[in-house]
């Protein structure tokens, strides 16, 4: 047991390190304690620096900017708190090298995560800093695995009572790395995971224990899937809905799509008016514009 006194402000900062994989200052103080001055931030990061818990690196040609990640110090002891038990990233990263490898992806996707975050703010939704996990490992049979760039949960509506509704997105953050066509490819890895029904070895099914996909273990509804784009303009984002257009209409004869809302969006959109507002594009359907909070599931 590591011996460490850390604060509640202290441990949610190291907990959202823990669980992105890294962060600006700026990014670490919009997700922690926007409504104070950032030199607090500044201070506490500072301060987890100082006692082995996170470090940072400086980014090049970026101003100066600081991308802070955990030390495999505080992984360990992050790990060990309730809150935190089976959100770790599957790849952790807390090597500098390798941190400024991953620096540009990942810290697109935590930028991602600041745009629900701060959208379910303003609209008086429920989505915690600590509802947004990465690289979660769906296994889909043969050793393969689908592992989102994360997962979101997100409750629309009041917190209390009956009118709100617990949403979940697989969330993947494309910054045009990959051709349009392997990234069309991800649609056929979901609708795997979505019919997926694990072998258990020595056991067969029963009427009282029927086969059952490996999601519905963990998930009342198959999540949404939300394909975030950057990297390139408005021509490159249309080829690659339009890769995704062609994706969706391979897997036509299947359910999943009938039954799995799958949107896209650019991030320049996501960031600019929110992403409850009308900017998502049915892959099936590109021409239309709807919200990701009301693609024609409710999940409970």
């Amino acid at each position: 047991m590591i011996g460490v006194d850390v604060g509640s402000g202290d441990r949610l900062a190291l907990g959202v390190l823990a669980q992105y994989r890294m962060a600006t200052t700026e990014q670490m103080h919009r997700v922690i304690a926007p409504e104070v001055r950032i030199e607090q931030t500044r201070r506490r990061l500072a301060r987890l620096r100082a006692e082995g818990l996170v470090d940072r690196i400086t980014l090049p040609q970026a101003g100066r900017t600081r991308a802070w990640f955990p030390t495999p110090y505080g992984v360990q002891l992050a790990s060990e708190w309730p809150e935190m038990r089976g959100h770790r990233p599957s790849r952790t990263v807390s090597d500098p090298t390798a941190v400024r490898l991953k620096v540009g992806h990942t810290l697109t996707v935590t930028e991602t995560a600041l745009a629900f975050l701060e959208d379910a703010s303003r609209r008086g939704d429920v989505c915690r800093p600590l509802d947004w996990i990465p690289e979660v490992y769906h296994p889909i049979g043969g050793g393969e695995a689908v592992i989102p760039d994360a997962l979101l949960y997100y409750r629309h509506g009041p917190a209390n009572g009956d009118y709100g509704s617990m949403l979940r997105a697989f969330v993947e953050v494309d910054r045009a790395t990959m051709g349009p066509e392997r990234l069309a490819a991800k649609l056929t890895a979901y609708e795997r995971l979505h019919r997926y029904v694990p072998v258990i070895p020595g056991r067969r099914p029963t009427l009282q224990e029927p086969a059952v996909e490996e999601w519905r273990r963990r998930y009342p509804l198959f999540p949404r899937v939300l394909f975030v784009l950057d990297g390139t303009g408005p021509a490159g984002v249309e080829n690659r809905i339009t890769a995704l257009r062609a994706g969706a209409e391979l897997l036509a004869p299947s359910r999943f799509l009938h039954d799995v809302p799958i949107l896209a969006t650019p991030l320049a959109d996501l960031v600019h008016h929110g992403p409850s507002a009308p900017i998502w594009r049915p892959v099936h359907d590109p021409d239309q514009r709807v919200p990701w909070t009301d693609s024609g599931h409710r999940q409970t």
